[in-house]
């Protein structure tokens, strides 16, 4: 039975007002923030490494500064999720819903 991708959720660095959100480095702030939830879990030790999840990260698409959100961060830990979300709604920054089209 073929199972759907995960949703991703793009946080926009824009407020339900139309204005760039401040600062300007909060979309790697939030993403370093969530750096630990990775496939895995966090690597501590000699060999760990800095970098962000690829459950969150920060991207600019089409202009406009966004952290890009997987829907499998909530199942991986839900209060990491509740945080992010809690973050965009806190902030009244525009959330978009993309689902991503099945590989071939």
């Amino acid at each position: 039975m073929p199972t759907s991708p995960p949703r991703q959720y793009y946080i926009q660095g824009v407020t339900a007002q139309g204005r760039d959100f401040r600062p300007s480095d909060w979309a790697e702030r939030l993403a370093g923030a969530m750096s630990s939830f990775r496939p895995g879990g966090g690597q501590g030790g000699i060999g760990s490494f800095i970098g962000y999840s690829p459950y969150c990260v920060p991207r600019v698409v089409d202009g406009v500064k966004c952290v890009i959100v997987n829907e499998a961060l909530r199942d991986i830990e839900p209060m990491a999720w509740d945080f992010v979300m809690n973050f965009a709604r806190d902030n009244a920054l525009r959330v978009v819903e993309r689902v991503d089209p099945a590989p071939p």
